[in-house]
C-alpha cells in the first residue's frame, strides 16, 4: 500500500498494492495495522455504501461534534470526483479543497479526517460507493455546506444544468455563512 499525503494535512490517499494475472486481479482493501502505521490510528464502526447514476453529487456532508466522523472512502463500481474541504476554524488551510478521482479502476481510496465536509460527484453511468466511518450516523448532527459555494473553486466536472442533489443539499449554506464547530489542531 502506498500512501499519498496531501497538500492539507490529514488528508490522505491510499493506492493498495494491487496483483494481476490471468484470473484478474487481488488486492487488501483494508489493513488496521498497516493503515495505523502509514495514515492515523483509527477505529471504523460502520461501513455505507451508495449507488448513483451520472450527475449526482451528494454532499458536502458533516456530522457535528461530538458526532464527527473520519471516512476511508472508495468507489468500486465506476467512477467519481470526490471532494474534502477542510472546516477547521484557525487552520491554515480553511476552506480549501482536496478533489481526487476515485473509480474502479484505479482503486484509489480518500481518508478524510474529522473537521471537514466531504461530497462527491458521479462521473460514470453508475457509480457504487462504499466509506468506513469511526463514527455511527447521527440523523440529529447532520451538517453540509453548499455545493454552489463559488468560493470553494470546486469543478465538480458536472454541467450544473445537470446536476442531481437531494432537496437537502440544495438547501446548505455557503461557507461564508457557516460557524464552523470544528477547531484546528496542530500536530
Amino acid at each position: 500500500m502506498e500512501t499519498i499525503h496531501t497538500e492539507i494535512e490529514g488528508v490522505v490517499i491510499v493506492e493498495p498494492s494491487v496483483f494481476t494475472d490471468s484470473r484478474g486481479y487481488f488486492f487488501e482493501s483494508w489493513s488496521e495495522r498497516v493503515f495505523n502505521d502509514q495514515v492515523t490510528p483509527v477505529s471504523f464502526v460502520q461501513d455505507n455504501q451508495s449507488c448513483s447514476s451520472y450527475g449526482v453529487i451528494r454532499g458536502l456532508h458533516f456530522q457535528y461534534p461530538p458526532y464527527a466522523q473520519a471516512k476511508l472512502v472508495r468507489c468500486v463500481v465506476g467512477k467519481v470526483l470526490d471532494v474534502a474541504i477542510d472546516i477547521r476554524k484557525g487552520s491554515p488551510t480553511y476552506g480549501r479543497h482536496i478533489a481526487v478521482e476515485l473509480s474502479a479502476e484505479n482503486h484509489r481510496q480518500l481518508f478524510i479526517p474529522k473537521g471537514f465536509a466531504h461530497g462527491f460527484a458521479v462521473l460514470s453511468d453508475t457509480a457504487v460507493f462504499q466509506y468506513k466511518c469511526d463514527a455511527y450516523y447521527a440523523p440529529q448532527a447532520d451538517g453540509g455546506i453548499s455545493i454552489a459555494d463559488a468560493s470553494l473553486g470546486i469543478d465538480w466536472r458536472i454541467d450544473p444544468n445537470r446536476a442531481i442533489l437531494s432537496e437537502k443539499d440544495k438547501a446548505r449554506p455557503m461557507l461564508r455563512d457557516f460557524d464552523s464547530p470544528f477547531m484546528y489542531e496542530k500536530k
